[in-house]
């Protein structure tokens, strides 16, 4: 199968299952998306999401926020989990926010990879889909899709990453990773296909016959 080939046949795929992708992360805007992300690090969406409203009563903005006692706000999410790392870094972006961008979140993805806790895969998540910007943040469920669809070698999320974005035009790049990780888990998952089942992974290599071997992230 060709590269023009296998590129129009995922996104035909990825758009029959999933047309209207949204971010899994409940959010009002830049900033409660900024904090959501950076809460589902080693935890999953669901856990977030029952979280942050009780977080978001209590402080929805950066000047609310940087405002609460670390303990506040680790009290509220450490169901999440990491709580003392991730309430220390809400509580110390937020007031950097506040000091030095007027309590909004930057656009600038190097900018944003400065702030406590914040990470280029955090940091990528906020600026494709609060600000629109083309990225395509690489999480466990799209490193493992692209190994398993022949997109990329998989030596880490940082070539995947590289990898995805030669192969995707720019202008797809942000849809696209909303709809692998709702695809992955639906029916991709790790302990699932194993490069075998699935319609993507089907029609990718059709003659495939033995379970597919990951490098890890």
């Amino acid at each position: 199968m060709r590269k023009s080939e296998k590129r129009e046949k995922i996104a035909q795929l990825l758009n029959q299952y999933f047309p209207n992708p949204d971010v899994p992360l409940d959010h009002k805007d830049p900033y409660t998306l900024l904090i959501a992300v950076l809460l589902s690090a080693q935890c999953t969406d669901e856990r977030v999401n029952q979280v942050t409203p009780f977080l978001f009563k209590k402080a929805s903005n950066p000047f609310e926020m940087g405002k609460l006692r670390q303990e506040q706000i680790y009290k509220i999410i450490k169901p999440c989990g990491l709580g003392p790392k991730k309430s220390k870094a809400i509580k110390k972006l937020s007031q950097i926010l506040v000091k030095n961008y007027g309590g909004e979140v930057p656009k600038d993805l190097e900018i944003l990879e400065t702030l406590p806790g914040v990470g280029h895969k955090t940091a990528s998540v906020v600026v494709s889909q609060a600000y629109g910007i083309p990225s395509f943040p690489v999480d466990t469920h799209i490193h493992r899709c692209a190994q398993r669809w022949g997109l990329s070698s998989g030596k880490n999320v940082t070539t995947t990453e590289k990898d995805l974005k030669k192969f995707f035009p720019p202008e797809q790049w942000n849809k696209l990773h909303i709809q692998i990780i709702m695809y992955a888990r639906e029916y991709c998952s790790a302990r699932g296909c194993f490069g075998l089942e699935c319609p993507i992974c089907k029609a990718c290599y059709p003659k495939r016959k033995s379970k597919f071997k990951h490098k890890k992230p």
